[in-house]
């Protein structure tokens, strides 16, 4: 529940982030999150016999730590880099797949040597390193028209949520869309993620249960590098790219359970890897995209705050339908039909049309903003 409550805890959060880099700005915001990813984890080292306090410690600090740094860390790229800005995504989130691949490493070494307190130490030392990039953060701040007058017959409450809420960013259709299909699609997402070493242990006995994962870590990161420099050539539609890398997610999912060959499973681990990569580096381009800088932080934020839900749900009900089966075929076979949904949900976005979106940038580079202009059509 612990690390369950992280997970969770940075997704749900997110949207809390998007509101306070809007208010207090992309650096303080990053700063914050710094400050409470390295007292959290601190924190932590001093009661790791205490399943309560790490609750509260690892599970909601640390989480909403995360969460008020990984949103700045996307938005800020939007201010400084347009042409190349799904190249800079795919760099930006391919960190995280480096350090998935050697931080497990370290940390079971520190563990061993120097046992839990001491590692959570370590990790927050290396959690302290956000504030000192954070302190990088000088966003550049876009031309805004000046705020309409909230009219004073609205509740106290509606006119809050309008100064904290972005409700420009719900006014466009194309949002909208995208952010109801993104966890529509996420549903089954992280079960393979969750269920792969006990699929290995019970279907490829005598196999490392960790080299899929590996791989998948990996491929991930190329993924990112090689779809973020796909994503700036011309003529290609990000949103477009990303339906392509959830429908193969899905049918790779489908597949893992009908492989009779562990090689063949590592070939289809790779596969998923790659459009893993490819999802993740297009959340931030499309997101500008559709939303503009303005919005773009608290699109993110909202965004992923509507994933927290399914990620989360996805793999225990995975679980209970591997207890009552006792096999993986049926559960990953379900896992792979969200992502078609939602890439199918996601055409939808073809179909409407803001008006907001053409003006505002109408004359802007159609290369840069791959939506400005007719990009579905091209």
């Amino acid at each position: 529940l612990v690390g369950s409550l992280t997970i969770g805890a940075t997704f749900l959060l997110s949207p809390v982030a998007g509101i306070l880099t809007d208010k207090i700005g992309l650096r303080r915001t990053a700063i914050l999150g710094g400050i409470l990813t390295s007292c959290g984890l601190l924190l932590s080292s001093f009661v790791t016999k205490n399943i309560n306090a790490l609750y509260l410690t690892y599970g909601i600090m640390y989480g909403f730590g995360a969460a008020l740094t990984y949103t700045p860390s996307l938005s800020i790229l939007g201010h400084y880099f347009k042409r190349y800005l799904g190249k800079v995504n795919g760099f930006v989130t391919a960190g995280s797949s480096v350090f998935t691949a050697i931080m497990p490493f370290l940390i079971n070494w520190l563990i061993s040597s120097y046992g839990l307190s001491a590692a959570l130490r370590v990790e927050a030392g290396i959690s302290s390193l956000i504030i000192l990039c954070a302190l990088l953060y000088t966003p550049i701040s876009p031309k805004v028209s000046q705020p309409q007058r909230v009219r004073t017959e609205q509740s106290p409450v509606r006119r809050t949520m309008q100064s904290l809420v972005n409700v420009d960013n719900w006014k466009k259709k194309r949002y909208v869309i995208w952010a109801l299909s993104i966890p529509v699609a996420l549903f089954g997402y992280f079960v393979p993620y969750v269920h792969m070493s006990k699929f290995i242990t019970v279907a490829f006995s005598g196999n490392d249960i960790n080299l899929p994962v590996m791989c998948l870590g990996i491929s991930s990161g190329v993924g990112r590098l090689v779809f973020g420099f796909i994503a700036d050539l011309p003529r290609i539609n990000r949103i477009l790219l990303q339906q392509v890398s959830f429908c193969f997610i899905g049918i790779m999912t489908m597949f893992l359970p009908m492989t009779s060959s562990y090689i063949l499973l590592l070939a289809f681990v790779l596969a998923m890897g790659l459009f893993d990569g490819c999802f993740i580096s297009l959340i931030g381009p499309i997101s500008f995209d559709i939303c503009g800088p303005k919005g773009a932080s608290q699109a993110i934020g909202f965004l992923l705050g509507l994933c927290s839900f399914p990620l989360t749900l996805g793999p225990p009900i995975a679980g209970m339908l591997y207890d009552h089966t006792g096999s993986y075929t049926l559960p990953f076979i379900l896992a792979g039909i969200p992502p078609l949904v939602g890439a199918t949900t996601m055409l939808l976005i073809r179909c409407v049309k803001d008006e907001s979106i053409g003006t505002e940038m109408h004359d802007k580079d159609p290369v840069q903003y791959p939506l400005a202009k007719t990009a579905w059509d091209e």
